[in-house]
């Protein structure tokens, strides 16, 4: 039976829309950032200082009104600091858990190589399990619970690089790049007397997220489909030039975004075009370069490319 997506379709572009009133000349980061999220996944964002990544994820939470908290990452932040702490209340002769900023719905984590690799465990480890445990005690995080990190790809003094296998847990890696000359100049006039965040209206229910998260998996995707973007990601484990290809993840990220992104472009099914669209994004910051490879030049992107130019197309 085929599922109607139409009102599904018409909240997710009600949702671009209003970023798009903030976020200018971004629709295509846009996109991802909402099909990483409608999958649950989260998403890193690799880009310098002052290009609107802190916005972009202030104005997807106030057009969901989502509860939304911001990380600062510096090299004397705690695990604590993030998932919280037990404090002992002297009127009840008790510990008391208090929630650290990680319980929030949507979560900033500003420059998160900045941090000691043990707090970035820390917040790793709940992005993977959608819980924190204080002390043997499991806390269960908000089913909607989305992370938006931060890095600089620019300035690496000081910072602590994510291992790989911490990498693989973001749905996706892109950047927001600068915009153009008119668009800065909109800009500039946009801001002359306020933020046009604090303008910025609600525009869906946090329910009405939650339908298109379920939703989501009904896109129809063929075999064929499937079998392509198995061969993509498989590609990459024997490829020149590569310590390290993608995990099986990959293939799931990739299939499940292409459903997401399918369902906002009011398609029925998964075409080749939107696995093209997706393959870097997703795949990309999942591959291990070696050392030869890297000191030549040579790109995880330009290798996503050439897989993708050398892989027959389902028809």
């Amino acid at each position: 039976m085929d599922y109607d997506f139409s009102r599904e379709t018409e909240t997710a572009q009600r949702i671009k829309a209003n970023i798009e009133s903030v976020i200018r000349n971004n629709n295509n980061a846009i996109r991802l950032l909402l099909a990483a999220f409608f999958t649950g996944g989260h998403v890193l964002l690799e880009d310098v200082p002052g290009t609107g990544k802190t916005t972009l994820a202030k104005v997807l939470a106030g057009s969901i009104e989502a509860d939304f908290k911001r990380i600062q990452f510096t090299p004397d932040l705690l695990p604590t600091d993030i998932l919280g702490v037990s404090i002992y209340d002297q009127n009840s002769q008790d510990f008391r858990f208090r929630k650290g900023p990680i319980f929030s719905q949507v979560l900033l984590a500003d420059e998160v190589n900045r941090a000691s690799p043990r707090t970035q465990s820390a917040l790793l480890e709940a992005m993977a399990e959608n819980q924190v445990s204080i002390e043997g005690e499991r806390y269960p995080l908000d089913d909607l619970f989305f992370v938006i990190a931060t890095q600089n790809p620019v300035e690496f003094h000081g910072t602590y690089p994510l291992p790989e296998a911490q990498m693989d847990r973001f749905a996706m890696r892109f950047n927001l790049g600068y915009v153009t000359e008119e668009d800065e100049l909109a800009i500039l006039n946009a801001q002359r007397k306020a933020h046009p965040v604090e303008r910025l209206q609600t525009c869906a229910s946090l329910q009405e997220v939650t339908q298109i998260q379920k939703a989501v998996p009904e896109v129809r995707i063929s075999d064929e489909i499937m079998k392509y973007i198995v061969t993509l990601v498989a590609t990459t484990r024997s490829y020149r030039g590569l310590q390290m290809g993608a995990s099986p993840r990959a293939g799931i990220t990739l299939m499940k975004c292409a459903q997401a992104l399918s369902l906002m472009d009011a398609s029925p099914f998964v075409t080749p075009e939107v696995v093209h669209e997706l393959a870097a994004p997703v795949i990309a910051h999942r591959l291990a370069i070696d050392s030869e490879a890297r000191f030549s030049g040579l790109q995880a992107e330009e290798i996503v490319a050439e897989i993708l130019q050398n892989t027959e197309v389902p028809v």
